[in-house]
């Protein structure tokens, strides 16, 4: 089952195009969402949530549509935005009042487990709590009242490493528990690579790859190569290259067939953020030409 599906989204600004998004989220799963800032990932995140009006597409949530069943829809879907906001001049103890009276399905006993976990004050002032503080104030609160879809907009963004660890261990405790999904923006790629189960990378406002996490870690390969190494490879054997100062990088995908068409040993498993730099940055061969038309 898709929990989120949306299908041929568009959105335009003056100097911006979300252009014709497709993706789907099934129960259980988590989608990570890659790109440079800028490249269209808050605006499709805004769109799903109704938070600015979209040119044309379809967005449905649980099956229903995200504008004419918006309040049934947003009772189970957790958010966490850069630019939301929780009343700064709150406590914790007052947010857990607050929620109480919002959330029908609010849970006291879950919200207080988590400001336990992260050492949270129980008595300080919202506004005087540190950035790391303030996200993890708002991922308590939308972690609390068990919404089926969390929807994740540079989470971790301002954590150290090791409470980033920690959050990215919550969040995976949270799907495996509760069979719930995620949607999941951020420019950290470590983190998508230890949590999310499909990829999609975004830019200038199109999606230009959408596979699975094992798929591209397991799958992909990067080549490095000289100059006159690089001359002799067919332009359909590589996805995408890119010039540097020693020579060339390559991403292919089979690189068994690579290995006994070309005597080139310098071959080895990419990250995701190599993958990224070079779908985004690198000139394509033509084997992703085709693809791609």
């Amino acid at each position: 089952m898709d929990i989120l599906k949306i299908e041929n989204l568009c959105k335009k600004y003056n100097d911006f195009k979300l252009d014709n998004i497709s993706f789907s989220i099934k129960e259980g799963h988590v989608l990570g969402m890659l790109g440079e800032n800028g490249a269209g990932k808050t605006t499709t995140i805004k769109a799903i949530l109704n938070l600015v009006k979209k040119d044309n597409g379809c967005i449905t949530i649980f099956g229903r549509d995200n504008i004419k069943d918006e309040t049934i829809v947003k009772e189970n879907i957790g958010v966490v935005l850069d630019d939301s906001f929780l009343p700064s001049y709150y406590d914790v103890m007052d947010i857990n009042k607050l929620m109480k009276n919002i959330h029908d399905n609010w849970d006291d006993k879950q919200y207080f487990n988590y400001i336990k976990e992260f050492k949270l004050p129980k008595n300080k002032m919202i506004k005087y709590f540190s950035k790391g503080m303030y996200i993890k104030i708002k991922i308590a609160v939308a972690l609390s009242f068990n919404p089926k879809l969390l929807i994740l907009d540079e989470p971790t963004s301002g954590l150290d490493p090791i409470a980033r660890s920690d959050i990215l261990s919550i969040f995976t405790k949270y799907v495996e528990n509760s069979n719930s999904s995620i949607l999941i923006s951020s420019h950290i790629t470590t983190d998508l690579e230890l949590l999310a189960d499909d990829i999609i990378f975004i830019d200038d406002g199109k999606i230009i790859l959408n596979e699975s996490r094992d798929e591209l870690l397991n799958e992909y390969s990067l080549v490095n190569c000289s100059n006159e190494e690089f001359n002799k490879i067919d332009s359909n054997d590589y996805i995408r290259y890119k010039k540097n100062r020693f020579g060339y990088e390559l991403l292919i995908k089979n690189n068994i067939q690579f290995k006994d068409k070309y005597e080139i040993d310098n071959i080895s498993k990419p990250n995701l953020e190599k993958i990224m730099i070079l779908y985004i940055r690198g000139d394509k061969g033509e084997c992703n030409k085709e693809i791609n038309n």
